[in-house]
């Protein structure tokens, strides 16, 4: 039986640093479902369709990994899939209160699910989709950053503000 993972996100967009993340956690389990939230909290730049587009054109390659949408509880969604696993990146340790609580609550709600916690490679460490809007929005380069198909989506949208 293949173990799935899911790697929830708003990915608004999609940066090097979750690639990283995909690619690793295909080191761990057989299969990686990045799954895109609408985010009702956030004022996505992307919308989820444009954002599951990135990723998909972004994870191509990799083997294992696929993308999809989901606007459910994200461990209904996760049962739907058969997923053993929730995969969430954390960089400080700021992250790790939040992403505790919401694991504590995923756990309540569907035992057999677990959460996987994983830093990112030193090289991305600093990177958020935040961060990487922001430079973006000011003309700044994001090459090596975010993949191509992303930072080409980046300019389109900000082309009016440089």
């Amino acid at each position: 039986m293949q173990k799935t993972a899911i790697y929830p996100g708003t990915f608004d967009p999609i940066t090097n640093g979750h690639i990283d993340l995909i690619k690793r956690t295909l080191k761990i389990f057989d299969k990686v479902i990045v799954a895109v939230a609408p985010s009702q909290n956030k004022l996505p730049l992307f919308t989820v369709e444009e954002r599951l587009n990135l990723i998909i054109k972004s994870i191509i390659k990799i083997r294992g990994a696929k993308a999809e949408s989901f606007d459910s509880l994200l461990v209904d969604y996760a049962k739907k899939r058969k997923s053993i696993a929730l995969i969430r990146g954390l960089r400080v340790v700021s992250d790790f209160e939040y992403e505790l609580q919401i694991a504590l609550m995923n756990r309540r709600l569907h035992a057999n699910i677990e959460t996987v916690f994983m830093m990112p490679s030193q090289d991305y460490t600093f990177l958020s989709s935040t961060l990487v809007k922001e430079v973006a929005s000011f003309g700044g380069s994001v090459t090596g950053l975010v993949p191509a198909v992303v930072e080409k989506a980046l300019k389109i949208k900000f082309a009016d503000n440089v």
